[in-house]
């Protein structure tokens, strides 16, 4: 082909692009852009087979997205060269320089070069090969040769056969995406409820032979012509929300990532209202919308693909009653008429309360699903205010089995917005907190499923603790309640625990529960962050803070509610927040409170002696002589026992009796009792800076420190323990004990000068929504020491920079409480020094600390 012509035909390319585009950015509609890219690449593939100078036996055929007629910004050109045989050495030097043409002009494509009959037997291998046959169209050539393949391709497809292969496929695509529309960063064209479920439909529709559109769908009684105008609205919204990704990236992307979410937005004449704490981002907007779509779809999805299957595989149905209103049908629940919930609304709910009591039932029919999605609007005030379906909804709630599966379906098809109208305005609706990985609604539903966990035999490996206490506790279903309350006030601007506590209250007085059970479920509400804060941000050895506590719980239902709800909450957020050592933290703030609440004096006196008691009867195993403690405990104030577990007293008693005068650094490292991390003990004559010179060497061996706690004995000795972990250490952790043994032992020793700390790289998720860090020093209540609190964005060498400008004010560090909450860290310091008596140095400190939380 002539250069000359190459370049018109590139430049044509671009042109035609540049008038698309602008063409868009000005209407904003997508269907116009797809149908205009895809003509100009038919115009231009038309010239170039032209000029290829191929057989007259040829077609040129479009296949995939491409063949269907759409064309998105960077999307590959899915193309099919069509030969009637097997091409001779001339064919195939002139198929070869099309190809390369075709990528010298920019476009990106996916091609094959087939004969009908090959096509056959790929098709019949390879279930996408068979799917993009499916919506293969000729762009040019021979026209007699592509009605062969289509005609021997529709006789050769089995529609029973494709179906059960597509849904399957459709199966494994969303457990890749958890089964969840809700993902914080989701796929548009591959997620559940997102354009690729749109796709199947038609795709098994078409290969049945029953529809090639939503209007024909409409048409043959698969789907009514109200859902088939919803399912052209999202599908519509879906492929704008694409191309927008298309063109804001330059290149094919379809996720729906923080880093784009506010430019698309944006683009899309979204825009972020309030400001502070109560703003609500653009993007949040767009993500809220984007979660109602794909909601909308998965429903009529399910209706769809339950209508097709009916047709493809017709059964007898034998419809056994239930009652008056229902009846069971190959497995499923079905209506007893079409306008059952019309003239009995009570049946929205009653159909749960069924599905809770009858687990053999599988999920609804086709028919049932759709009458339920069309008759939600008739849940209104006066529905909510019967007190036959408050009745019907306390039953699900109290149902020995089936809760979560009730309670998320009723999510998915708007029953449980619709009753509970303020559940309804947190569907959809983004955390950008850095540590909730779900929706707020998604995360409700997850901690009620948590909690439900507590009461399944099978899940009580997972914490038997926790099963414990829920197998004690009358009427657990109070703890559902609350947990689908505890955060329904996100969002709303204020405490969201205060302002949930009025919405609990008010359903716990519609629902007719007694005065002392609607106070417990209030008070869970209201108080279900207090537990974790008390565990992980306080000093648990300080008996007025747990006497603090022992006050705000008052007795042992509410302080076992509560710690069910905590455990279930924080296992909700996202897997990465939840550890071994919160755990620990939340389940000794338990055990200490229920003996104070049970009339157990929780003095320093009678702890210390128990803790000592403990360790001595450890000791005694290891065989050491009876006063081999006498030496080091000598050496040790009542803070450190109370401090330290006493496991951890016997380890280190252990492990340094016979050390206690070396000048050498002693350093020992074991497996964490609880599970979880290394425990790492330092014994060394004290220095200023050694907590930063330890830290210097967790962060070099990238490691994260989960605890501190910081002890300098009467003859001036450091000993400072450690809970630190990482993420391979469990596959060889005899390696890696030896080696900090070593390691730290020989740069404790070296005193080498402090490298300066490093500016660890934010995430992602951080760098998209920065978080503002804090400095908050403040005396404790005793006025002994002083509370220093930071919060910012989670980075790599963030410890070690917080202990440099401690170590350069010279501050005495006694514990340090580190509390990862997925990309965020709020850690906890207990210091004094002198420089903390001057205000000026106050703020002085308190302006390094911030300068080192930055990036």
């Amino acid at each position: 082909m002539k250069k000359q012509v190459r370049e018109q035909l590139k430049q044509q390319l671009k042109a035609d692009r540049q008038v698309v585009i602008g063409a868009f950015q000005a209407d904003g509609k997508p269907e116009k852009l797809l149908r205009s890219l895809r003509h100009s690449v038919d115009g231009v593939l038309a010239r170039a087979w032209q000029e290829a100078g191929l057989p007259p036996g040829t077609a040129l055929v479009g296949v995939g997205g491409y063949g269907r007629g759409e064309l998105f910004p960077y999307s590959d050109v899915d193309l099919l060269i069509l030969l009637q045989q097997a091409p001779d050495a001339a064919t195939q030097e002139k198929l070869e320089e099309l190809v390369q043409l075709l990528w010298d002009l920019g476009l990106e494509i996916g091609h094959s070069i087939r004969t009908v009959d090959e096509c056959l037997v790929e098709s019949k291998a390879d279930i996408t090969v068979q799917t993009s046959l499916l919506e293969a169209r000729l762009v040019c050539g021979n026209a007699e040769l592509f009605a062969q393949l289509q005609q021997r391709y529709d006789a050769a497809m089995d529609p029973q056969a494709f179906f059960q292969a597509k849904t399957a496929e459709m199966r494994q695509r969303h457990a890749k995406y958890e089964d969840t529309a809700f993902s914080l960063e989701p796929n548009c064209k591959e997620s559940p409820g997102g354009l690729r479920d749109l796709q199947v439909i038609l795709w098994v529709a078409k290969a049945a032979g029953l529809a090639n559109s939503w209007r024909t769908l409409a048409t043959g009684g698969l789907i009514t012509l109200t859902e088939a105008r919803q399912l052209m609205e999202k599908e519509r919204a879906f492929k704008d929300i694409r191309v927008r990704l298309h063109l804001h990236a330059g290149r094919r992307e379809d996720r729906l990532v923080f880093d784009v979410q506010t430019a698309i937005a944006e683009s899309l004449g979204l825009q972020a209202t309030g400001s502070g704490p109560h703003m609500r981002r653009a993007s949040e907007f767009l993500m809220q919308r984007y979660y109602w779509a794909a909601k909308t779809v998965t429903q009529l999805n399910t209706i769809l693909l339950q209508n097709i299957e009916a047709r493809l595989f017709p059964q007898d149905d034998v419809a056994l009653p239930i009652n008056a209103r229902f009846n069971e049908v190959n497995s499923l629940i079905d209506i007893s008429a079409d306008d059952t919930f019309e003239q009995y609304p009570s049946a929205m709910l009653e159909v749960f309360v069924l599905m809770t009591e009858r687990p053999a039932l599988k999920g609804m029919t086709s028919r049932a699903t759709r009458a339920l999605w069309h008759a939600r609007f008739k849940i209104d005030a006066a529905f909510r205010q019967d007190p036959v379906n408050r009745a019907l909804f306390l039953r699900i709630m109290q149902a020995p089995v089936g809760i979560i599966h009730a309670l998320r379906r009723m999510n998915e098809m708007s029953i449980l917005g619709r009753y509970l109208p303020n559940f309804r305005r947190i569907v959809g609706q983004m955390q950008h907190d850095l540590f909730h990985v779900y929706t707020v609604d998604q995360h409700i539903l997850m901690v009620v499923r948590n909690m439900r966990r507590f009461t399944m035999s099978e899940h009580a490996h997972e914490y038997p603790f926790c099963s414990q206490l829920m197998a004690d506790f009358s009427q657990s279903w109070l703890l559902y309640v609350a947990a689908l309350f505890h955060d329904i006030a996100k969002g709303r601007g204020g405490d969201h625990s205060k302002l949930g506590v009025a919405d609990a209250t008010q359903f716990c007085q519609d629902h007719g529960l007694s005065a002392e059970d609607t106070e417990l479920v209030a008070f869970l509400v209201e108080n279900h962050l207090t537990m974790s804060q008390v565990a992980q941000k306080q000093d648990l050895s300080d008996p007025d803070v747990i006497a603090a506590f022992a006050k705000v719980v008052k007795d042992e239902r509410h302080l076992t509610g509560l710690y069910l709800l905590t455990v279930a909450d924080i296992r909700g957020t996202s897997p990465k927040v939840w550890n071994a050592w919160k755990g620990k933290l939340l389940e000794d703030l338990y055990k200490i409170t229920l003996r104070v609440l049970g009339g157990e004096p929780h003095t320093a006196d009678r702890e210390l002696k128990n803790r000592q008691q403990e360790a001595l009867a450890t000791l005694r195993l290891y065989g050491l002589p009876p006063d081999a403690h006498l030496k080091l405990w000598q050496q040790l104030d009542v803070a450190y026992f109370l401090r330290h577990d006493a496991s951890d007293i016997a380890w280190q008693t252990r492990s340094l009796y016979d050390k206690l005068d070396s000048k050498l650094p002693v350093v020992k490292c074991r497996l964490a009792p609880i599970g979880e991390g290394l425990q790492v003990a330092v014994y060394i004559p004290d220095q200023p800076d050694l907590f930063a010179r330890i830290c210097s060497y967790f962060d070099r061996k990238n490691f994260s420190i989960l605890d501190a706690k910081i002890h300098t004995t009467k003859n001036g000795y450091a000993l400072d323990t450690f809970l630190v972990t990482e993420q391979n250490f469990a596959k060889s952790y005899r390696d890696i004990i030896s080696l900090i043994e070593h390691e730290l032992g020989e740069l404790l020793q070296s005193q080498t000068p402090l490298p300066p700390p490093g500016k660890g790289r934010l995430s992602r998720l951080s760098r998209t929504f920065p978080f503002q860090p804090t400095v908050d020093l403040r005396p404790d209540e005793k006025g002994q020491y002083y509370l220093l609190s930071v919060a910012a964005n989670d980075r790599t060498g963030l410890l070690y920079a917080i202990a440099n400008v401690l170590t350069k004010y010279r501050i005495n560090l006694h514990t340090a409480k580190i509390m990862t909450l997925g990309e965020r860290v709020e850690d906890v310091f207990l210091v004094d020094g002198p420089a903390l008596n001057n205000a000026r140095n106050q703020i002085l400190l308190e302006t390094d600390l911030l300068d080192a939380l930055k990036v």
